[in-house]
């Protein structure tokens, strides 16, 4: 069964409120309903369109066993989209995007098989065998330091099957190697942003936390109807 959209939800989260006027993107014209005083007000017709192309995309691509990748750096959204990643057990980048993080595998892979190795030596005592506690500490500052960057993808294999953006112009990096490796991507687009290189555009208002928290709600939807799916075919 498809997540239904309800446009009212979308309405009373304020996903409406686009930018002035004088930032807008022209190629953002055939999303935009009207204008209120300085300000682009979001056709929420076109938000619904958009969530109903992108959920299908996203339940069918977990049923499939790959992964999504949540992708919300800027400060007011990360909180909610790592925790939202959490809850449905899908990778997540939340802090600063580090470049190479799709597109140099290897190097990337390397740093997050280090931090693994320097976690299971913490847990298993090792270090605290082996250093005295100053060097400990450093040791643990690092494991920090590496989980910050890759704490959230450190359980992905290989690309992901999609990647989720919350702002495409705080996270332009993650479009731009998703779309170098030919990975999909679903995206909240603001009035202010061009939504050229995204494959399934959400418009809408993307600093409005009540907003990203009820798209995320419907992403998560998605993603746990693939997961039932590859429980019942499992049975």
């Amino acid at each position: 069964m498809a997540v239904k959209v309800d446009i009212k939800e979308l309405l009373e989260a304020g996903l409406h409120f686009g930018h002035k006027t004088s930032r807008w993107h022209p190629k953002m014209a055939p999303y935009i309903h009207s204008k209120r005083q300085d300000s682009h007000i979001i056709d929420l017709v076109k938000t619904v369109d958009g969530l109903e192309n992108a959920l299908p995309v996203i339940t069918k691509t977990i049923a499939g066993g790959k992964k999504v990748l949540f992708v919300g750096t800027k400060k007011q959204a990360k909180d909610i989209v790592r925790t939202a990643a959490q809850e449905v057990d899908q990778p997540f980048v939340t802090e600063r995007w580090v470049g190479g993080t799709l597109t140099n595998s290897k190097t990337v892979g390397a740093q997050i098989k280090h931090m693994q190795q320097l976690e299971n030596k913490m847990a298993s005592g090792d270090l605290e065998k082996r250093y005295n506690k100053l060097e400990v500490q450093r040791y643990a500052e690092e494991i920090s330091e590496l989980n910050k960057k890759y704490g959230g993808i450190k359980a992905l294999e290989g690309k992901p099957g999609l990647v989720f953006v919350t702002d495409i112009l705080s996270d332009a990096n993650a479009v731009r190697e998703a779309k170098k490796l030919g990975v999909p991507v679903v995206a909240v687009v603001d009035t202010n942003a061009d939504p050229s290189d995204i494959d399934y555009i959400i418009p809408g208002n993307d600093d409005a936390i009540k907003g990203i928290g009820l798209i995320l709600d419907y992403v998560k939807k998605a993603v746990v109807e693939g997961q039932a799916s590859i429980k019942k075919e499992a049975k």
